[in-house]
């Protein structure tokens, strides 16, 4: 993902570097000579995606990454500042200084997994102690990460002018998140603030759908349920983590985008593209659906032992999530025609996952 020959992230880290060196001129030096590094403060940093985005921070020379999560890191990142903290409840969370940019991650998200006022608590709880936290330091930048789900299910394509229809749990309290990040903004002319509504995102780390698809196959069989056009919009994590980090890095007041790939891929291409590149041997068949979901329901017991699947599960996997990056796309910083990279980039990662 490349613009006149420099990454987003590059252009992320030279910003950062310009505003530190702004800073100290009009002050902003260390006793000791050396530039302040500025705070940026990664709520949800112990999870999949926190993690990547802590890495690619960690690279800026000017960035004091602080990650705040109640979990430990599932992929430590040397050099971070990790604090435990509830984001239900950050009234005794001092940072010395200012916070230049805070990301919120946090999140209870997956779905099947949770009874539904545990989607409220946690998504919308959080949104209100970080908004709180960020007018008690002075942040002037928050980079919040919603989800698509705030669209609802159904097979027509969306957009970021789409309207929002959730219809679960986790989905509306997305919803109501965004709109409390919304009534931060509003409260100052000088605040900012992006707002990403992810697709599936996969990579080292995940431990979801597409980890799910690839043991599948790596067992020799994928068993469509019922159809095989479903539309699943699909993302690699660095390439989110590179348009957060773009986004951040721009001058405008509310930034809003759907993260995923333009291409509209099915699941059939998605798992047409594993076994070309990856598991040459396994095999596909279709099944009727009313079939795989009664065989879910009874195995359901055991999904916990890796052996069941939950029927939500398979329910997910005939229902389209037809979602198109508009904003992405007017600006170049998505192209066609990815996914075979992008898949090969999280194996190489994840040394040898696949195998």
């Amino acid at each position: 993902m490349t613009q006149n020959g420099y990454t987003c992230a590059h252009k992320f880290r030279m910003i950062l570097i310009k505003r530190t060196a702004e800073g100290v001129n009009s002050g902003g030096r260390a006793e000791n000579g050396m530039t302040q590094r500025q705070v940026a403060i990664v709520f949800g940093g112990a999870g999949f995606i926190g993690s990547h985005l802590l890495r690619r921070l960690m690279q800026s020379p000017t960035t004091r990454p602080i990650s705040i999560d109640i979990a430990p890191p599932r992929l430590p990142v040397p050099g971070v500042d990790y604090r435990q903290g509830d984001v239900r409840d950050l009234s005794a969370l001092t940072v010395e200084g200012g916070v230049e940019t805070i990301f919120n991650l946090a999140a209870v998200h997956t779905t099947p997994g949770h009874p539904a006022h545990e989607y409220y608590e946690t998504n919308i709880h959080g949104a209100l102690e970080v908004c709180a936290f960020a007018r008690r330091q002075g942040t002037k930048r928050i980079v919040f990460t919603s989800s698509i789900s705030v669209y609802g299910p159904g097979e027509e394509t969306r957009s970021e002018a789409s309207r929002r229809q959730p219809d679960s749990a986790y989905g509306r309290s997305k919803a109501m998140a965004e709109d409390i990040h919304q009534v931060w903004l509003q409260e100052a002319a000088e605040r900012q603030l992006v707002i990403c509504r992810p697709a599936v995102i996969f990579g080292h780390g995940e431990g979801g759908n597409f980890t799910r698809l690839a043991r599948l196959l790596r067992r020799g069989l994928f068993v469509y349920p019922g159809r095989r056009d479903t539309i699943k919009a699909c993302f690699y994590v660095e390439d989110l983590v590179e348009t957060l980090l773009h986004a951040a890095s721009l001058d405008e007041r509310l930034l809003l985008f759907n993260g995923c790939y333009p291409d509209r891929y099915t699941l059939e291409q998605i798992v047409e593209t594993f076994r070309a590149d990856h598991f040459p041997h396994a095999r596909t068949m279709t099944v009727p659906r009313p079939l795989v979901l009664g065989v879910a329901s009874a195995l359901r017991p055991m999904a916990g032992a890796g052996i069941g699947i939950h029927p939500d599960r398979v329910l997910k996997l005939v229902r389209s999530t037809d979602v198109v990056p508009r904003w992405l796309e007017s600006r170049g910083l998505v192209a066609r025609g990815r996914l075979p990279s992008a898949l090969q980039r999280w194996k190489d990662e994840s040394a040898g996952a696949f195998d």
